[in-house]
């Protein structure tokens, strides 16, 4: 039997999920324009729902909270969760989950279709050729950098950062890693060595960068980490985009000293500084990291079956804020 709840679902989403949330509830309402929804239409679409499924570009702020009258979980329809003020969300008692796991592949698989992209110069060689510049073979014709042999440096050992190292044994690459805890998995399989900060960046010939977006790690990359690194390194961020300053990357791209990057990701999305589209030594994708059909299929299933379960008096297993648990009764699934 259907439950008496009324859900809002930002965007559309994958039919899996929105089949679960038809299923378990009587209403479901779905932003079906093509836009995500503004401020104030948030704000006006708050009260009176149960639950929202929301996207990492809608902006939950303590305005947007605070005219939710009746919600009792946000469901984050992705892995970070920097778009919601979790310790608002806390105080009104509201649990607040992510999806975590299902995208780890698909991320990962991106973060190497970018570095493939970027050490090979192919975004460059395809615009050659279909500018119809290509004249035939030539010995010194955009010549890029082989990875065999060459140091894979990661910040960020966590479920991403690892399939990435993990990846890089395919490639003969040396690993070495930025985290906190050490990451045996990485040590036993790829023989990766857990470094300081400084160390990485002075030693890796591939950098990218695996971190949540926090305090700590807003403009994490600099020009001061930058200048540490090798003129001859490659930047990948597939993370998100105000762990590097902007203008920090863009002065080191444009001089040379670094040789490239790959981003997925920019600082202030979904804008992109013009410098950057000019260049030819950055390799651009507009934050595809977990477009797949397989990945973003899980993600609309794990975000709809996190609210059936908080509706049903239960604790999903990817709660972000654990402390509004201490404070609220449910059952742990």
């Amino acid at each position: 039997m259907k439950k008496d709840y009324t859900i809002l679902v930002t965007r559309q989403i994958p039919e899996a999920g929105l089949e679960i949330l038809k299923k378990n509830f009587k209403n479901v309402i779905v932003n079906t324009k093509n836009r995500n929804l503004t401020h104030n239409e948030l704000i006006k679409k708050v009260k009176g729902v149960d639950a929202i499924l929301c996207l990492l570009s809608d902006k939950i702020d303590s305005e947007v909270i605070s005219n939710m009258d009746r919600c009792k979980v946000i469901s984050n329809y992705a892995v970070g969760f920097n778009n919601i003020d979790i310790d608002e969300a806390t105080k009104h008692g509201i649990i607040v989950t992510n999806t975590p796991g299902v995208l780890t592949d698909a991320t990962a698989d991106l973060t190497w279709a970018l570095i493939l992209a970027v050490t090979r110069r192919i975004v460059e060689a395809d615009k050659f050729l279909r500018k119809g510049k290509f004249k035939g073979w030539a010995p010194t014709l955009l010549l890029g950098t082989e990875l065999a042999g060459k140091t894979l440096g990661i910040i960020g050992a966590g479920r991403i950062g690892t399939a990435v190292g993990l990846r890089a044994k395919g490639f003969k690459m040396k690993v070495l890693y930025f985290n906190t805890n050490r990451n045996e998995t990485l040590e036993e399989e790829v023989g990766a060595k857990k470094v300081s900060f400084e160390t990485l960046l002075k030693n890796s010939d591939i950098i990218t960068i695996h971190v949540p977006l926090t305090p700590k790690t807003k403009h994490l990359i600099g020009e001061k980490e930058i200048k540490l690194m090798k003129k001859t390194s490659y930047l990948i961020n597939t993370s998100r985009g105000e762990v590097i300053d902007e203008k920090a990357l863009i002065k080191a791209l444009k001089s040379g000293r670094i040789a490239g990057a790959g981003l997925d990701v920019f600082e202030q999305e979904p804008f992109v500084p013009k410098e950057l589209i000019e260049l030819d030594n950055v390799v651009l994708t507009p934050h595809i990291g977990s477009a797949t059909v397989e990945a973003r299929t899980k993600m609309a299933i794990m975000a709809a079956e996190s609210i059936v379960k908080v509706l049903s008096g239960k604790i999903p297993a990817n709660v972000v804020n654990s402390e509004v648990l201490k404070v609220i009764k449910l059952k742990t699934c």
